[in-house]
């Protein structure tokens, strides 16, 4: 007989966790006490704060491809992991979220440190469990992590009553999956559906494939570029499928959609026909739905049928598997050659290059140089993790990722203060890898508490904060569509290195270009998590950009004589 405590933990390791990021309260006392028995199988880590928690085991989640696990008491607790749930739902991030929860003879009775957390979560999980039954305990955790890794994962919430979890009973963890009415993930493609793929993708003149996050979830990399190099199909990623096929491969024309390069933008703009793989059609890929690649024939495959039809009407969707779905269409596929289309894109692309801050020069320092130098310096081969803002835009344009899943950035729900914990988790699917996070000064003070967790776990990150004083992206808003009225975008913060001293990491700050990769080799080389101020230009802009409300095709791009560039030699 055992605790339901300790049931827990039990599970977790039939389950092969060996991390979990979280923070122990009153109604989660019992299975931190149990913790205890289980210290030498599981690392628990201790946030500063649960939306960290929620933050770090989904940048876990990410760099492992396993399920993130993080826990929270009853109340604030279980309220302060909303936004990190929220944000691994809309990334479809596989987690299983544990929280405590008043005795049952106090639920519903406004109880200390009470919350209908079930409740606040149905519309922010797959799916959420409270359990009040301890002999449904084990089974309940076997579910939740089938429920979060297959199909389209996402988070599981568990709500476990502290008097459950003093509870005692046999532990028997089921061999089977009690499966959800309903749910059935479907993998493969029906015949019919594969031969209006390969009709389809045989009769196009001007193809483009759409890489979407899906490609990353189904670890469908090689069967995307077999069919791009058999096909000749140029290859645009959106900003989660980013390493889903190498950005060196002469196939890959780079990011697409708001801040997506001009030619990938034309070249969707002007397809006959688009190949959506695990992707959605979100707006910031798809600018002005009404607009949107107006002569194209469309196929979108995903595994998730609620996604077909849903922003874009197309010609052939299929629910499925992205990888076992490609494999059954690539021999129904043709070897062909589009010479003429891709001389096309590689124009526009040439056009776009002269107003490319990267091709002018400055001694001032601008972020894109600083994300551009960071790329030197790591060869491109470390894992980076942003926050979201103007620095999100500059490394997803100019960090040229050859790897799946080593970009890790909030796509969809956009939440700031996601980079510095998100990072710290995913140190801990790689003790030894290259781990840079990208923050702007913004994001970095919604979370900079967790600089004392990665200390304390003596994190393998390096922190890159671009630092121009505003919160860069609103303000750029601001200045193109709200006549420069900087209202509330202006940022005061710390002393950065003073900082970094008081919370016992290495700190630097640059201020010059020159000293960008010295100071990217310097933190490297250091044993332990470090911080690189860089002071950079406060007006800089992200070009291109597509306003909202406008064609993809109608991008502004950098202005040849803009006046913060004047200094510059084009």
């Amino acid at each position: 007989m055992i605790t339901g405590a300790e049931i827990v933990w039990e599970c977790l390791i039939r389950e092969d966790v060996e991390v979990v990021f979280g923070y122990p309260g009153g109604a989660n006392l019992p299975i931190y006490d149990a913790l205890v028995k289980y210290k030498d199988r599981i690392h628990h880590v201790l946030t500063r704060h649960e939306q960290n928690a929620a933050h770090a085991a989904d940048g876990f989640a990410r760099a492992s491809g396993k399920v993130g696990v993080c826990m929270a008491t009853s109340g604030p607790g279980a309220t302060n992991l909303i936004t990190g749930v929220a944000t691994a739902m809309m990334d479809s991030i596989p987690l299983v979220c544990i929280t405590g929860q008043v005795g049952r003879e106090s639920l519903g009775s406004d109880a200390f440190q009470e919350t209908d957390i079930l409740g606040a979560m149905i519309p922010l999980t797959k799916h959420s469990y409270q359990v009040n039954d301890i002999n449904k305990l084990a089974a309940t955790i076997k579910d939740a992590f089938y429920i979060a890794r297959t199909g389209r994962p996402g988070p599981v919430l568990i709500d476990i009553p502290k008097d459950v979890q003093n509870e005692t009973t046999e532990f028997l963890y089921p061999e089977t999956h009690d499966v959800l009415p309903g749910y059935n993930p479907v993998i493969r493609a029906s015949e019919n559906e594969l031969e209006e793929v390969a009709k389809l993708i045989n009769a196009a003149k001007n193809p483009v494939i759409l890489a979407g996050h899906g490609v990353l979830l189904s670890g469908a990399t090689y069967e995307l570029t077999t069919l791009a190099e058999k096909a000749d199909i140029p290859v645009a990623v959106t900003l989660l499928g980013i390493g889903g096929i190498p950005a060196s491969h002469p196939k890959c024309i780079g990011f697409m959609g708001m801040h997506g390069g001009y030619w990938v933008n034309h070249a969707i703009q002007e397809a006959d026909l688009l190949i959506a793989c695990g992707m959605r059609f979100d707006d910031r890929v798809t600018g002005k739905l009404e607009t949107y690649s107006p002569n194209s024939k469309k196929i979108h495959i995903d595994i998730d049928p609620t996604e077909l039809n849903k922003n874009i009407i197309v010609d052939v969707g299929i629910r499925g598997d992205l990888k076992a779905v490609l494999t059954a269409a690539l021999p129904k596929i043709k070897e062909a050659t589009h010479d003429a289309w891709t001389h096309q894109i590689k124009g526009w692309m040439k056009q776009s290059k002269t107003k490319d801050i990267l091709n002018r020069k400055s001694d001032k320092l601008y972020g894109a140089f600083v994300v551009r130098d960071l790329w030197e310096a790591t060869k491109g081969e470390a894992l980076m993790v942003t926050d979201v803002g103007q620095h999100q835009m500059t490394v997803a344009q100019y960090y040229y990722q050859d790897h799946a899943n080593s970009l890790l950035t909030s796509g969809g729900l956009g939440t700031m203060g996601y980079g510095l914990p998100a990072a710290i988790g995913a140190s801990f699917a790689g003790r030894k890898k290259n781990i840079w996070a990208v923050v702007g000064d913004g994001g970095i003070q919604m979370t900079i508490q967790e600089l004392a967790t990665a200390v304390q776990e003596n994190a393998n990150i390096n922190i890159a904060l671009i630092n121009n004083g505003y919160l860069g992206m609103v303000r750029q808003w601001q200045e193109m569509f709200y006549d420069n009225r900087y209202s509330e975008t202006p940022i005061s913060g710390p002393d950065y290195l003073k900082l970094t001293e008081a919370y016992g990491l290495k700190g630097y700050r640059v201020t010059e270009r020159k000293d960008v990769i010295s100071a990217v080799l310097e933190a490297q080389a250091h044993d332990g998590p470090t911080l690189i101020e860089f002071v950079v230009e406060p007006m800089e802009m992200v070009y291109p950009m597509v306003a909202t409300g406008s064609a993809l095709n109608e991008m502004v791009q950098r202005p040849l004589a803009e006046e913060q560039f004047a200094d510059m030699e084009i």
